[in-house]
């Protein structure tokens, strides 16, 4: 996707949040936010690309396998987001207050079209994981759970 859609929907006088650029692709670091805006929610992002992909789960990430997760993919973030906290104002596009839930490194294991496993090393979230593509949840529709 890249950052244009990112940069797009955005107005950077307004909020807070980091305009950033496309990184080098060699990072491997993940970020929770935690994100209050129209409805709570979580947003996992995983660096791939020199970007942040990422993807809004509407309930708390699974700690425990056998928990899955919705998962629905949205526009890159960059890099520069992984550290970000504070408040959006109303108005603008994901107005609410964002707070770090989990941040660490990964280690990639799998990455295809339609999955994608990783091991998350974070305060919370540690242990391998998988992103499914579910098309019962539309084009963006994901599964995100705790592997065995």
């Amino acid at each position: 996707m890249g950052l244009e859609k990112y940069k797009k929907i955005r107005d950077f006088e307004k909020t807070s949040e980091p305009a950033g650029g496309v990184g080098s692709g060699d990072e491997a670091l993940f970020v929770v936010q935690k994100h209050d805006a129209s409805s709570l929610h979580y947003d996992l992002r995983l660096s791939f690309d020199g970007v942040l992909k990422s993807w809004a789960v509407p309930k708390e990430p699974p700690t425990k396998t056998g928990v899955k997760r919705l998962a629905i993919m949205t526009e890159d973030h960059p890099l520069t987001y992984a550290t970000f906290e504070g408040t959006i104002p109303k108005g603008q596009y994901g107005g609410g207050t964002v707070e770090i839930y989990d941040s660490g490194t990964f280690e990639l294991e799998e990455r295809e079209d339609k999955k994608i496993v990783f091991v998350l090393k974070g305060r919370k979230l540690s242990g391998k994981y998988v992103l499914l593509k579910f098309q019962k949840a539309g084009d963006n529709g994901w599964l995100f759970f705790k592997a065995d």
